[in-house]
């Protein structure tokens, strides 16, 4: 029985995550980068301020606690395991076109974060709340689509966000050094549960300190093995551009791929690493201390760039570089075994860095999805959900380290895409505001240069002195 519903559940998410969704998703990207003037433009100032504290803010954490919990979220197993399978499945090209659905989905995270800052409210606890249930709520008037959103995501989050993640983890330390999967679950559960169980500020606190440790890592163990494979470089960025075009040309120890299953297999890859569109990382946005709407949505668009064209573009490079070199050696490998035949490239080393990041990985997405699952219940029922689903979130790591997951997988990624349903519409049908707030906010009024203003305003007489 169990496997004829998984075999139901699978022709959905087939359906769901099939032509249509792709072509709303990447449709969305493309026109709100028009309509917001090609925010792009603003990567670096997003970053800049994501680390420029802003004492005129309110809110619960700073811009980079809410940038760095959603990273938490975002930069996962997909960042590793998801290139690995998309060039498995399209060929080096297929790194090519997860770098273009970044780059135009950093328009769409930037919206996302402004509906959240400008619909968000206060709960009766004193905490900023918001999100597309609040956008479609508020902004639209459509309660009933909000109300669906917060469904699906207190849903899908125990899922996509933490027994498939828990699995990883356990999967990964079991296979590496050979502890039992129920003890790494013990202890992933309880540290789960001293993290999350002091809400927001806590998870914040730790995201800011784990992120940069386990991306700063995980990216010189790709530069690392990019400088060995050196000679394979060239070649390497020759494979991706000629492959997003012509996979066929390519050859050269690669999967045979047609230009659709490239296109696919790199957008569908983009869209699941860094979430844009599905409507999770506003969720944390909203509770970011920000003077405007649009700063908070420049901050929360750089986590694209970290995300997809940084830690993806490495690894796609250190994986077609491994394969150029040794075609017959990464022959067979596929997911993150041929992730692990191209970290091999550093004796001892590699093997261990590859591995703490899966772990730190996987266990910073148990930690984001756990704020995202939250506040959807906060919507759906009120505040009293809190301590009861934070309980149960615990519990959940410790079954998922343990548990056979194929059904909730193909559960979770279906409830996925039904709540990048109801996100695109906020997101279509308020587009008018997101360009109204961008152009008040950053085009008008530039956004970098008001922070350079008020920088001067404080500083510039104490150094007269």
């Amino acid at each position: 029985m169990l496997e004829t519903f998984n075999g139901y559940v699978s022709v959905v998410n087939g359906f769901v995550w099939g032509p249509v969704m792709l072509i709303l998703l990447v449709g969305t990207h493309v026109y709100l980068t028009m309509r917001t003037g090609v925010i792009q433009r603003k990567t670096f100032t997003g970053v800049k301020l994501s680390v420029t504290p802003d004492s005129e803010a309110s809110g619960d954490v700073s811009g980079f606690g809410a940038l760095a919990t959603a990273l938490a979220a975002t930069i996962g197993t997909g960042n590793i395991v998801g290139v690995a399978t998309a060039v498995g499945t399209g060929g080096p090209g297929a790194v090519f076109w997860m770098w273009m659905t970044g780059l135009f989905g950093m328009a769409t995270k930037y919206g996302e974060a402004i509906l959240a800052v400008k619909y968000r409210v206060k709960a009766k606890d004193g905490s900023y709340v918001g999100g597309p249930m609040y956008a479609l709520e508020r902004g639209l008037g459509q309660k009933w689509l909000g109300v669906m959103f917060a469904l699906f995501t207190g849903i899908a989050c125990f899922g996509i966000g933490n027994m498939t993640q828990g699995n990883s983890i356990a999967e990964s330390v079991n296979g590496t050094f050979g502890v039992p999967k129920v003890v790494t679950g013990v202890v992933l559960m309880v540290l789960t549960g001293l993290v999350i169980l002091g809400g927001v500020q806590s998870i914040s606190k730790v995201c800011e300190k784990l992120i940069p440790l386990m991306a700063g890592l995980y990216i010189v163990g790709c530069v690392v093995i990019c400088v060995i494979n050196g000679a394979y470089i060239p070649a390497a960025f020759a494979a991706i551009i000629k492959g997003a075009f012509n996979p066929q040309a390519v050859g050269g120890g690669f999967v045979g791929a047609t230009v659709v299953m490239c296109i696919r297999a790199g957008v569908s890859r983009g869209l699941f690493t860094n979430e844009s569109g599905l409507g999770s990382a506003p969720i944390v946005d909203a509770c970011a201390a920000t003077r405007n709407p649009a700063r908070q949505a420049l901050i929360s668009m750089s986590g694209v760039f970290w995300d997809t064209i940084v830690v993806c573009l490495m690894t796609g490079l250190v994986l077609v570089s491994a394969i150029i070199k040794d075609p017959v050696g990464m022959e067979g490998l596929v997911g993150a075994n041929l992730t692990a035949g191209a970290f091999g490239a550093i004796p001892v080393v590699g093997p261990a860095v590859l591995t703490f990041g899966l772990i730190t990985f996987a266990w910073s997405t148990i930690l984001g999805w756990s704020y995202y699952g939250e506040r959807a219940w906060v919507y759906l029922v009120g505040i009293k959900s809190i301590k009861p689903f934070r309980f149960a979130w615990t519990i959940v790591v410790l079954v998922g380290c343990v548990a056979a997951l194929d059904v909730v997988w193909n559960v979770a990624d279906t409830l996925n895409a039904c709540m990048a349903f109801p996100n695109l519409v906020a997101l279509l049908g308020l587009s008018g505001v997101i360009a109204s707030e961008t152009k008040k906010y950053v085009w008008d009024k530039d956004a970098e240069m008001g922070g350079l203003m008020k920088w001067m305003d404080d500083v510039a007489p104490q150094l007269d002195k």
